[in-house]
């Protein structure tokens, strides 16, 4: 591969490889070679797939030559180490898992296969998706390219950095409370939360499954499309996969927004945001008004208690998902006299802390006395909160805030706080709750160098507007092209 044919999006190199001017091969070899030399100062993969990619590869040459590619023949890809895929082990970022090796492909990988893609691997996450920097991952945390001492986000911060540092084309994520969103900003890379049952969950291995949602994450906008296309849609094996067509996401990529009414909550622009990041938010505002776009100011009165309700009941779901992971099934299983012995200590060793802490606040809110309290009056406030953003799109078809409270923070800077960790998705957690897509596009950078990104969240199954709206944006600012000092 050519000298900075890594860099290029998923678009400009599928158009070189439709022309001939390189191979898939080719591209795949310089991607690993890339990998090999580069990701031991940044931490991205978790297992890389050299076999596996090369006859990816090959299959993609095959179809490139009998005219059958799609916009992602040949394309290198990463996956989050957190969706199935047959025959390459699935981590989850968990000791209990380290060397779980499944039997099936997740929905999107299948789909992505079929459109000829190649996977390099399995990227860095925190582990079962449970974290804000990638810091709980088992396998050690993942490094911001933009500066090494710093957190990428996460959960999906290998699947940020990994894009941001040129390690993959792109990559998918999975987003429970701004998984995708928050890591996305904090690398400076494009990151896209679908509406929840846009995309199959089948073969996602589940955190909070109501809230668990597959996207892409990109160098563009338009890549971002361009992957969305080919994962969306409905999925038999996916009970919540809803029976909706996806429309053409790049038809609308380059329709102005002159008179698109765009919403601002004031309840995101309070105490707690960092005066960097409202400043950068702000100016992309005003960027959308010089576009033509109308800011109107909403309310979503309920986003107060969006973290305590993600967080009551996104850890009883995880507490009931992981029960799973018995030493008995498959994954780790460590020695005990009896059958409960058995249980606690495979869960004792091959659970970190932070899943540990969890599932017991999980267990928790389930139990008896406790789940009228709890579960019960989350999930009542969680309705209400949907009804914000329904009342709030009656009035505008995007809304705009900020994605983070503050730049990316040092690494072990908050990993002993569980509480202000927390608080790193206060803006992200609502549209998870709400069912909504969300996206992150950068929108400029703190006086360290560090990204900042610009959230727009949008009406159920409103992905469109949203892509519309960002690339809108993207193409009258150059923050997307810049380049981590990586």
């Amino acid at each position: 591969m050519r000298e900075g044919f890594h860099s290029l999006s998923i678009s400009r190199l599928a158009a070189r490889l439709a022309r001939g001017e390189v191979s898939a091969v080719e591209v795949t070899e310089a991607m690993l070679t890339r990998i090999k030399e580069r990701d031991g100062e940044l931490n991205t993969y978790i297992t890389v797939d050299e076999a596996g990619a090369r006859a990816m590869a090959q299959e993609a040459e095959a179809m490139l030559a009998r005219g059958e590619a799609t916009p992602l023949t040949g394309i290198p890809l990463a996956l989050k180490d957190v969706m199935v895929t047959r025959g390459l082990r699935t981590t989850c970022g968990s000791r209990i898992l380290a060397n779980f090796i499944p039997p099936y492909d997740a929905a999107v990988c299948a789909r992505l296969r079929q459109a000829g893609a190649v996977f390099l691997g399995k990227v860095n996450m925190d582990e079962f998706a449970m974290g804000s920097s990638t810091e709980n991952s088992a396998f050690g945390p993942s490094r911001n390219p933009w500066n090494r001492d710093y957190i990428p986000g996460g959960s999906s911060g290998g699947s940020a950095a990994a894009v941001a540092a040129d390690l993959c084309i792109a990559s998918l994520g999975s987003d429970t409370g701004g998984s995708i969103r928050q890591p996305a900003s904090l690398c400076g890379v494009v990151g896209l939360k679908p509406t929840y049952g846009r995309v199959s969950r089948y073969g996602l291995v589940a955190y909070a499954s109501s809230l668990d949602q597959i996207g892409p994450l990109t160098k563009e906008v338009r890549d971002a499309a361009i992957l969305l296309q080919a994962i969306a849609g409905h999925d038999p094996k996916d009970s919540t996969s809803a029976p909706v067509p996806a429309p053409d996401y790049q038809e609308r990529l380059g329709r102005e927004i002159k008179g698109m009414k765009i919403g601002v909550p004031r309840e995101f622009f309070g105490a707690g945001l960092d005066p960097e990041v409202a400043a950068a938010v702000k100016e992309a505002l005003q960027t959308l008004t010089g576009l033509g776009a109308e800011l109107i100011e909403v309310s979503l009165p309920h986003t107060e208690y969006a973290v305590a309700t993600y967080y009551v009941l996104a850890v009883a779901e995880a507490s009931s998902n992981l029960a799973r992971y018995d030493g008995v099934k498959y994954g780790l299983r460590a020695d005990g006299k009896n059958l409960l012995e058995v249980y606690a200590q495979t869960r004792a060793q091959g659970f970190g802390a932070e899943v540990r802490r969890r599932i017991m606040l999980g267990t928790y809110a389930l139990s008896a006395g406790y789940y009228e309290a709890y579960y019960k009056k989350a999930s009542q406030v969680r309705a209400l909160i949907r009804r914000d953003f329904e009342a709030a799109f009656r009035q505008c078809r995007v809304l705009a805030t900020p994605v983070a409270p503050t730049p990316a923070f040092r690494l072990g800077e908050k990993v002993d706080d569980p509480l202000t960790m927390y608080l790193s998705d206060i803006f992200t957690i609502s549209a998870n709750l709400g069912g909504i897509p969300g996206i992150s596009v950068p929108c400029g950078f703190s006086s360290r160098g560090l990204p900042i990104g610009l959230q727009l969240m949008g009406p159920v199954f409103g992905e469109a507007d949203l892509l519309q709206a960002a690339y809108a944006f993207e193409q009258a600012t150059d923050f997307h092209r810049r380049k981590p000092p990586f």
